[in-house]
């Protein structure tokens, strides 16, 4: 979430200044038709491309092992439930019914935290890209 929060951040407060840094550097350049001041156009375009997809993978990977981490702790809480068994056997349901909802719960909590990810994430990638776009029209 901290990484969600900072590309959000990044995108709304910190990325304006950049852009308008590129974009004058830009514009104060006398020659911009030859091929020289062509691929300092695309080293420019390609470092604001690279500060708008930081860490995007990372969230995305994040997002993906997140439901994993709660089927962990649903495995873990299912193997306490089983030595609850082992050592009441089966008459002590109530025993049985808490642990399987404490197995249940990182299961729950993996599953809504990665698709309100999943949501930030493709966002975050959408943002990105119509930002670079952006950036191609703007440096010309």
């Amino acid at each position: 979430w901290t990484l969600i929060i900072e590309r959000y951040w990044y995108y709304g407060i910190e990325y304006p200044k950049t852009l308008g840094r590129v974009a004058e550097q830009w514009l104060s350049r006398v020659e911009r038709d030859s091929w020289y001041a062509r691929r300092i156009r695309e080293g420019l375009i390609s470092e604001l491309s690279l500060a708008l997809r930081r860490h995007l993978l990372t969230i995305q990977v994040l997002t993906g092992i997140l439901p994993l981490l709660g089927l962990l702790g649903t495995v873990t809480g299912m193997i306490a439930t089983f030595d609850i068994l082992n050592t009441f056997g089966s008459g002590n349901s109530r025993a049985l019914s808490t642990g399987i909802s404490k197995a249940l719960l990182p299961t729950t909590t993996g599953l809504v935290t990665a698709i309100a990810s999943l949501y930030f994430s493709i966002n975050l990638q959408q943002r990105a890209r119509i930002e670079i776009h952006k950036v191609s029209d703007k440096l010309v």
